[in-house]
């Protein structure tokens, strides 16, 4: 866009309506009214071009040990921009906080070292962005400081921050107006830096072990990947419906396929499922697919690489979340699915757990309504395991915990074990109540993979609404030959989430969907 020129545009001294109460209304005005006074005295409060030569972190890094007489003898100066966020005016001086992107710096303007420019500083107001130049020095109550010899405005915030300028609390303008909620709150902007670390560790990570980083569709012809309700979209041109990405796994085990023996992607995926502290329906995912690895294999890099990211996010391998502390260091358990649902159902035996009446008569008890319960009816053997272990082992896994022998009837793309068919060679990882990991040995013969499709279609005919297409495709791919694979994917989200003592999934998520509000 062309820059605008210092003349008044249209609107600023006009006093047209903005959608504002009466207070908020005589507050815009007034910042209007100063913006135009900017202008007037030669400064667009909407310029650009302004590049500081220094940050707020550093300079106090710097003098952290140096004394007020140290400085007077030899004060260097500084040049910074930032946002006022806090300011104290004695009349023909005053004392500003400006923040950066490293932190804040305070600043003392006063009328005798900036002549003029001190009438425009008084049209400055918090949320203003400024520019300041001077020697340092400490003040009387030893806070390291700029004198200011130089005094430019930058942009014109005509809003007011929110009226609890230190911590912006109300949860639904947290999350609307993201925004407001960094300015608001430092700490808030330390989970995304946190978040951030994250990402970038894995990417290193892998890529240290030459994995190599893809990108693939986000818009499928087909429902494939996972077991969920997929967001639909249309292509105009070609007039078909397409499905939003709820998984990319098989389309990164066609490049396994293709001879790209390691790849990973770090992705959104989308699943049109209900909202809560745990599920939001755009989300990112890590997957990678290791070829000539077993799912054990993966364990034990999960394991690796989760204990490192720990410590390299929080500095610790143990990570308060809530009211636990988690030990992420090394030594986590296996435990096979059939063992921990006779753990936390102990009525339950090794006979039981493979008589299917009995297994439904105990999932039964768990049921509030006729139509859970026939859902129930309509499971069969596996079904019930799975459902089993939902509703009475994954809760209690707080610390982390690799849960192993998931029925097949669970897993449509995972390979069977050798030794028991109804089983697969397949992990979830668990921590504090929820699943944070799921991997298996890959399924690399088409024709049973063409079985579990053909399930999958049988499932959508009973009425399961969460399940895959037969993907024709990707047989014709097995038909070429996968090598031996493992693959896994991680809810970037969840440890997020896990590493800086979110309660919610919309806390480590910068923008989440959120039902738009009533006009």
């Amino acid at each position: 866009m062309a820059e605008t020129d210092n003349k008044n545009p249209p609107g600023e001294k006009s006093g047209e309506a903005v959608d504002l109460g009466s207070k908020e209304q005589e507050i815009y005005q007034q910042r209007l009214d100063k913006a135009a006074k900017w202008r007037e005295a030669g400064f667009n409060p909407y310029g650009n071009g302004y590049a500081p030569k220094h940050r707020a972190a550093d300079i106090l890094a710097t003098h952290a040990n140096h004394s007020m007489e140290d400085l007077e003898k030899d004060a260097p100066v500084y040049d910074v921009a930032g946002r006022i966020v806090a300011m104290r005016s004695f009349g023909k001086a005053a004392f500003i906080k400006l923040r950066d992107r490293t932190g804040e710096i305070q600043a003392h303007v006063k009328k005798d070292a900036l002549g003029d420019l001190y009438e425009v500083f008084k049209q400055c107001d918090l949320g203003d962005f400024v520019a300041v130049e001077g020697p340092i020095f400490r003040s009387k109550t030893g806070e390291l400081s700029l004198s200011a010899t130089k005094f430019v405005p930058l942009t014109k915030s005509l809003r007011p921050m929110p009226e609890k300028w230190h911590g912006l609390t109300d949860v639904e303008i947290r999350y609307r107006q993201r925004y407001l909620d960094l300015v608001s709150n430092p700490d808030v902007k330390q989970v995304f830096l946190k978040r951030s670390k994250l990402v970038s560790f894995i990417r290193n990570f892998l890529d240290g072990r030459d994995f190599v980083e893809v990108e693939t569709p986000m818009m499928h012809p087909l429902v494939s990947g996972a077991a969920a309700r997929p967001f639909v979209t249309h292509h105009n041109t070609y007039d078909i419906d397409l499905f939003m990405r709820i998984a990319p796994e098989l389309y990164l085990k066609r490049l396994v396929v293709g001879g790209m023996e390691r790849v990973y992607e770090i992705n959104r995926n989308f699943r049109n499922e209900g909202v809560s502290t745990r599920h939001n329906p755009e989300f990112t995912m890590l997957e990678f697919y290791q070829a000539y690895a077993t799912y054990e294999d993966l364990m034990n890099l999960t394991e690796e690489m989760l204990s490192e990211a720990s410590r390299h996010v929080t500095g610790d391998s143990k990570v308060k979340y809530g009211e636990h502390t988690i030990d992420f260091g090394k030594g986590w358990k296996r435990i096979p699915m059939p063992e921990a649902i006779r753990e936390a159902v102990p009525s339950l035996s090794d006979k039981d757990m493979v008589d299917v009446d009995r297994l439904r008569h105990e999932l039964l008890k768990t049921v509030h309504s006729e139509v859970e319960r026939r859902a129930v009816d309509a499971m069969n053997h596996g079904e019930l395991v799975g459902a089993l272990f939902e509703a009475h082992v994954e809760h209690t896994l707080i610390h982390p915990t690799f849960i192993t022998q998931y029925p097949t009837a669970v897993s449509p793309l995972a390979r069977r074990n050798d030794q028991n068919p109804e089983i697969t060679d397949r992990f979830e990882l668990f921590v504090a109540g929820r699943e944070i990991a799921n991997a298996f040995s890959e399924l690399n013969d088409p024709l049973d993979q063409k079985g579990r499709f053909q399930a999958q279609l049988d499932a959508k005919q009973r009425g399961q609404q969460e399940t895959m297409d037969y993907d024709e495709d990707y047989i014709r791919a097995l038909e070429h030959g996968m090598p031996p694979t493992a693959g896994e994917g991680i809810g970037i989200d969840r440890v997020a989430m896990l590493f800086t003592d979110a309660a919610s999934i919309r806390d480590v998520i910068l923008f989440p969907l959120l039902k738009p509000l009533a006009k």
